[in-house]
């Protein structure tokens, strides 16, 4: 069985501004949002492997978490209406009225709300909890916050392999929860340089949780840190303004993940953290709307 969730061959762009010239690194923007309208970047492939075993084992509805602005919630609610699967989605927080733009779209595209609050959210991956959901909604196949677990490591392993066909010295990405990173890690096997940049504050934790899904003690990836820019979905006035300019690059950025990408990138080659002459591909994991 294929999954019936189509999908586009994303483009490569290079980045050349002028302020970088004499760094002699090359910038290629591998743009993976561009791979699907809706489910777009590194959730198509989170996604891929859950909604197919999904299918496979005969589940009919989809149940996953994640907050009122959540990619995931957004990208999940897409796929399962192309699939023809029903939804649901665990919401954290109280009810927003009215839906903002990210659970207007997971509504219409047919996905069921369930609110809750932080404290009962906090125990979502507890067995009690998880078999309290399937009492409410019957048989239903559930998948984590941000999609991250084996499944997801395997789509994300294939998408690592597809982007060893290009030619590159270095790979930079967004982490949110770090289960694109470990399949990444897993596909180049230990070859090439992986960068991931956390984009929630005190993000170094995520090392152990990438470990998790790791194959072996790989060495060559890391993470830096230093670009939250104050916390998930949190941004500045300079990073708004880099965005905009990034966007007269003809590179659309938004400010929870691809935004800190790019910037932490421009300015690891500003402190001359790459190789004189090396190539840098940043992944552009998605997130436009």
């Amino acid at each position: 069985m294929t999954l019936a969730l189509s999908y586009h061959e994303p483009l490569i762009q290079e980045l050349n501004l002028p302020e970088l010239k004499a760094f002699q690194v090359r910038l290629l923007v591998r743009r993976e949002d561009r791979n699907h309208p809706t489910v777009s970047g590194n959730k198509w492939w989170k996604l891929k492997y859950n909604l197919l075993h999904a299918m496979e084992t005969k589940y009919d509805t989809i149940v996953t978490f994640g907050g009122a602005y959540s990619n995931h919630i957004y990208s999940t609610a897409a796929a399962c209406h192309e699939l023809g699967l029903k939804s649901i989605g665990i919401i954290r927080g109280e009810e927003i009225k009215p839906l903002n733009e990210t659970l207007a779209f997971a509504h219409s595209m047919g996905m069921q709300f369930e609110f809750i609050s932080r404290e009962a959210y906090r125990k979502k991956t507890e067995p009690d909890f998880l078999k309290s959901l399937e009492n409410k909604f019957g048989q239903c196949f559930i998948i984590p916050e941000g999609g991250t677990n084996p499944l997801a490591v395997k789509g994300c392993e294939e998408l690592g392999n597809v982007l060893l066909k290009t030619e590159f010295d270095y790979l930079c990405l967004p982490v949110g929860t770090g289960g694109t990173m470990a399949g990444l890690v897993n596909a180049f096997d230990g070859k090439r340089k992986i960068i991931g940049v956390p984009v929630l504050k005190g993000g170094g934790f995520l090392e152990d949780e990438i470990k998790l899904f790791l194959k072996s003690d790989f060495t060559n990836w890391q993470l830096n840190a230093d670009y939250h820019f104050g916390g998930y979905a949190k941004t500045t006035n300079a990073l708004n303004d880099f965005i905009v300019k990034m966007k007269e690059e003809n590179i659309p950025l938004e400010f929870v993940y691809s935004g800190k990408l790019l910037w932490a990138v421009i300015d690891l080659v500003k402190q001359e953290f790459f190789e004189e002459c090396s190539t840098v591909l940043i992944l552009h994991t998605g997130g436009l709307r």
